[in-house]
C-alpha cells in the first residue's frame, strides 16, 4: 500500500513570522523557544526543532470538513518554514519515536475506524487502515499531548 504523509502548508502562518510576542499574542499565538529535543515537533517540516530554535505555537483547523469531526487544536510551527516535508512510504522520524492516536476517515469526514499505536508500528497500521476502501485519509495525533500531527493519504 502507498502511502504519503506531507507538512501542512505554510501560507496561514507566514504572517506570524517575526511579529512580536505582544503582536502574536493579539493573534493567539505564542513564540517559544525549545528547550529539548524531541518536544517541539513542527507541523510543516515534519521534525522535531532543535533546542535554542524558535517555534510558534498557534491553533489550527486540522479538520476542515462539514462534519461532526471538524477539529482544531494547537500545534508548533518552525518560524520561518517555508517547504513542506513529504514522505512517500516512510514514516518521519517525529511520529515513529511517539505514542500515536490515527483516525480514519471517509471522504464525508466522517471517522471510520481509529487506534493507539506505538509510532514504530504506525506504517502496518496505515496499511490495514488503507485496505478498506472507504477511507479517503488518516488523520495522526499525538496521543499524549494530543496535538494534530500529520495526514497520510494514499499514495
Amino acid at each position: 500500500m502507498n502511502y504519503v504523509i506531507q507538512g501542512i502548508d505554510p501560507a496561514p502562518f507566514r504572517s506570524l513570522y517575526g511579529l512580536s510576542d505582544a503582536e502574536l499574542a493579539a493573534r493567539h499565538a505564542v513564540r517559544m523557544r525549545v528547550a529539548k529535543k524531541p518536544g517541539a515537533p513542527c507541523r510543516v517540516t515534519l521534525a522535531d526543532a532543535e533546542p535554542g530554535e524558535t517555534v510558534l505555537l498557534v491553533n489550527h483547523e486540522h479538520l476542515p470538513v462539514a462534519s461532526p469531526y471538524r477539529s482544531a487544536h494547537a500545534i508548533f510551527v518552525r518560524e520561518g518554514a517555508e517547504v513542506p516535508a513529504r514522505f512517500e512510504n516512510a514514516v518521519p522520524e517525529p511520529l515513529a519515536i511517539r505514542l500515536l492516536s490515527v483516525r480514519a476517515f471517509d471522504a464525508a469526514g466522517m471517522m471510520t475506524d481509529a487506534e493507539v499505536v506505538e509510532g514504530r508500528d504506525l506504517e502496518p497500521l496505515i496499511a490495514r487502515f488503507f485496505a478498506d476502501p472507504a477511507v479517503a485519509y488518516l488523520h495522526v495525533h499525538n496521543a499524549r499531548p494530543g496535538c494534530f500531527a500529520a495526514r497520510v493519504d494514499r499514495g
